[in-house]
């Protein structure tokens, strides 16, 4: 049997940013908004943490901290790929109206591609309404422009899920993009900060996260930044299950064994996102529940994620976390290490890295 081993990471865009910018996205623009309520708006009302972040420099140093350890976790993730040596990368991350739009939004899609090109955040999206609109990127070397990936592979992983009763799509080329989306981009880039590239053959994994709160431009719907559609008269279709994410997963890990390939797998997303969740008002996540399953990631009990129900993660901001599940069932029956942990009330997502073995 082929070698297997994970890594879950994140691909938010704050330690992208720079540290004057990184509170724009988006607690800045939610503090400011009318329709935020006043009671939240008023700093003597925030958590005792959320209080000592944003400090007397408006999270200034506290931006530099997030991306330090953000970052510290990227790089031991990638000091263990580079050991590890895998001859194939399958990551599962989501699209947000970048490569698909209203022709078609599946579930799940396998990218069965020779290469693909690497891009920045919301690449071709109308109305630029991503972080690049209101904060700026940091200054460093550009990434590469091309990631090498596999037509067969991919392919072949499509076919073995089909036939194993997962019915996922699988596409040989991009739709409405030239270049992968930032879920994708952004995991390459903080995977290779340090610019040494990036030479794996990598098989993206779509994972239709969003689900009924993707934001798709509709008459009458109100799209604002940090916060959810409003007044939407048709919703996407919902995401896919936790218990078929993790199940997918599990049988991805199958497939992957049983070729002669080693293989590594990851999962890419922060976990709840304050834009994603009216709970305070947009302007913080649900920290809480971020750290319960923290403590179940450390006592490895992440198996216990295949039975989280739908409607709360969405009600905690924890959408994107699917990708995550998928790598947990990937990674059934292994030990997972916390490499880091940037909790956060300011910068939108607390961001978690960790290697499975």
């Amino acid at each position: 049997m082929a070698e297997i081993m994970g890594i879950g990471m994140f691909h938010g865009p704050q330690p992208g940013l720079t540290d004057e910018t990184m509170a724009n996205v988006y607690f800045k623009l939610t503090l400011a908004n009318p329709d935020t309520p006043a009671e939240l708006r008023d700093p003597a009302n925030w958590p005792i943490e959320l209080q000592k972040e944003w400090g007397d420099d408006e999270a200034l140093s506290a931006a530099r901290a997030h991306r330090e350890e953000a970052i510290a976790g990227c790089r031991r993730a990638r000091a263990i790929i580079d050991e590890f040596a895998p001859e194939v990368i399958v990551i599962f991350a989501d699209d947000q109206y970048e490569n698909f739009r209203e022709d078609v939004l599946p579930p799940f899609c396998v990218y069965a591609m020779d290469e693909c090109g690497l891009g920045g955040f919301r690449e071709g999206v109308p109305g630029g309404s991503g972080p690049t609109a209101f904060a700026r990127p940091l200054e460093k070397p550009p990434l590469q422009e091309t990631l090498a990936g596999s037509r067969r592979i991919g392919t072949e992983l499509a076919n073995e899920l089909v036939l194993s009763d997962f019915d996922v799509a699988c596409s040989w080329r991009l739709h409405h993009l030239t270049r992968l989306g930032h879920a994708f981009s952004h995991s390459i880039d903080y995977l290779d900060w340090d610019r040494r590239g990036f030479p794996y053959t990598v098989i993206p994994f779509h994972v239709s996260c969003y689900g009924a709160d993707l934001k798709v431009p509709a008459a009458g719907g109100k799209i604002v930044p940090g916060r959810l559609m409003e007044g939407v008269d048709q919703a996407p279709p919902a995401s896919p299950t936790p218990r078929r994410c993790y199940d997918l997963g599990r049988r991805v890990a199958e497939i992957l064994a049983a070729s002669p390939y080693r293989a590594l797998v990851i999962g890419s997303s922060s976990w709840s996102h304050a834009s994603l969740t009216p709970m305070h008002g947009y302007l913080w996540g649900d920290v809480e529940s971020d750290r319960h399953h923290l403590e179940q990631l450390r006592q490895n009990q992440f198996a216990a994620w295949r039975d989280l129900s739908p409607d709360e993660l969405r009600a905690s901001g924890q959408h994107e976390m699917l990708n995550w599940i998928c790598l947990a069932g990937a990674m059934e029956g292994r030990r997972a290490e916390v490499l880091a942990y940037a909790e956060t009330y300011v910068f939108n997502s607390s961001k978690c890295v960790a290697a499975f073995r």
